[in-house]
């Protein structure tokens, strides 16, 4: 269960922390250690490179535990797939010393070395935990995007975004009546906008928290996000909560602007 925050004296905010190993063994024994710490929720495992790059840019964890040596695509190959989408901390896990120094190359936060005991598991999560803390409190400043099409340049502020959506390796600004194609995912986009303005309602879309009116149960009992301009999103049940909290927030009057 989770215990209060230090600093703000509300609920302790979870670490979304993923767990990738082939061997079930050593799987479980990262996961019982993930559980055990009342900051980390563990949204997701996965016993394959492969796998792991599918489940991390589904589920978007701050913190990974990360295999090196897995069959057809191991750890580096892992990172090398994610880019610019990997997560903020990542600890490789490992029986063998020789890849150190090219795992921090790779940009590893931690290296923990099999067998490991708890002291050096809670010195390795200690650092995660501050790496994840400076990520959070660096401020987000999106510059303009330069949109060009049709013989004319626009540029678009993020304070004129309604929303966005993903078109492939592509994202789709929507302002007002009209959108626009950027080349940018929008998991970069993501990283980029201030979340206390902006909010990642489902993989495939972004609001803009102040231009959404509520919310709807469709034909099919799941929840829509009604916009201002009469726009209906999916939102995924695993957002509704945060969404949620984010809208009392804002009601409250804790809402920002960009």
């Amino acid at each position: 269960m989770s215990g209060p925050d230090a600093q703000s004296g509300g609920p302790l905010r979870r670490i979304r922390t993923v767990v990738v190993d082939d061997e079930a063994p050593a799987r479980s024994n990262l996961t019982v250690l993930v559980r055990r710490d009342a900051q980390l929720e563990l949204a997701g495992e996965f016993g394959s490179g492969e796998a792991a790059i599918a489940g991390i840019l589904a589920v978007r964890p701050e913190l990974v535990f990360l295999d090196v040596e897995m069959p057809e695509c191991d750890g580096f190959d892992v990172l090398a797939s994610l880019g610019a989408d990997a997560p903020p901390a990542i600890v490789f896990v490992t029986a063998y010393d020789a890849y150190a120094v090219r795992a921090f190359d790779a940009g590893a936060l931690d290296y923990l070395l099999k067998p490991f005991d708890d002291a050096r598991f809670e010195r390795a999560l200690t650092r995660a935990k501050l790496r994840i803390s400076q990520a959070q409190h660096v401020p987000r400043v999106l510059p303009p995007l330069v949109v060009r099409s049709a013989g004319r340049v626009t540029f678009v502020t993020p304070a004129e975004i309604d929303w966005l959506e993903s078109a492939d390796y592509y994202s789709r600004v929507h302002v007002g009546s009209e959108s626009h194609l950027v080349r940018r995912s929008l998991n970069e986009f993501e990283r980029e906008l201030d979340p206390a303005v902006f909010f990642r309602i489902h993989r495939t879309a972004i609001v803009r928290l102040d231009r959404v009116r509520g919310l709807e149960i469709n034909a099919a009992g799941e929840y829509d996000v009604l916009m201002t301009e009469g726009i209906r999103l999916p939102l995924s049940r695993r957002n509704r909560k945060a969404l949620g909290d984010h809208l009392h927030r804002r009601a409250a009057g804790g809402g920002s602007a960009v």
